[in-house]
């Protein structure tokens, strides 16, 4: 096992500070979400967990080898994945059973969740070429969120004033999926990257 360089002691300390954020704002989200009939804020909770996760790993994880690194950053890929198919199944009960959200609350929740994704994106952007694929999973999922909050608040004030449907939400729903695969994609691409150096 190497020891961790002193910019991976300054990405672990980031990141256990930005996974008790997401844990937060998870909490948040999760029971926000079947109260005011939301699939874009189920899907973004589950990727508060997601980034809660993948920053703990990342606290764990660096001052392991190279090797060991690049096997957890095809680990991350797979956990990119996990919200992108939640929000998946809960388009598929939306579609089923109707509803509208409530846009003020989904506008308020989303912009909050927004402020926390931009703090920990702000934090983590210095570190993204830290660690290898650990800091680029983690600076990734904080931008992503960021961006999907965006789009959250976007559906919140379309659902207010011009389209009274469920269907903003689930069209942001839709895009977090897109966006979760993304960054599946990137960091798996980070990780065979530095298997790649490592057999050279």
């Amino acid at each position: 096992m190497s020891l961790a360089m002193p910019s991976e002691h300054a990405l672990r300390r980031t990141a256990l500070v930005v996974a008790g954020l997401n844990v937060a704002y998870f909490a948040v989200e999760v029971v926000a979400a079947p109260i005011i009939g939301s699939v874009a804020l189920f899907a973004d909770s589950a990727d508060f967990l997601e980034d809660a996760a993948v920053n703990l790993l990342i606290v764990l994880a660096l001052g392991w080898s190279i090797s060991a690194r690049a096997k957890l950053g095809v680990v991350l890929a797979a956990f990119a994945l996990l919200p992108a198919f939640a929000a998946l199944w809960t388009a598929w009960f939306k579609i089923s059973g109707g509803g509208v959200p409530e846009p003020f609350a989904l506008g308020l929740i989303g912009a909050g969740a927004l402020a926390v994704n931009l703090v920990c994106a702000a934090m983590l952007a210095r570190h993204r070429g830290t660690g290898g694929s650990l800091g680029a999973a983690a600076w990734l999922a904080a931008r992503n969120d960021a961006l999907g909050n965006v789009a959250i608040i976007a559906a919140a004030l379309v659902t207010a004033s011009l389209w009274h449907s469920f269907w903003p939400d689930l069209i942001v729903g839709a895009a977090l999926f897109v966006l979760n695969l993304d960054a599946a994609g990137d960091i798996y691409k980070a990780a065979r990257k530095e298997r790649r150096e490592l057999a050279a």
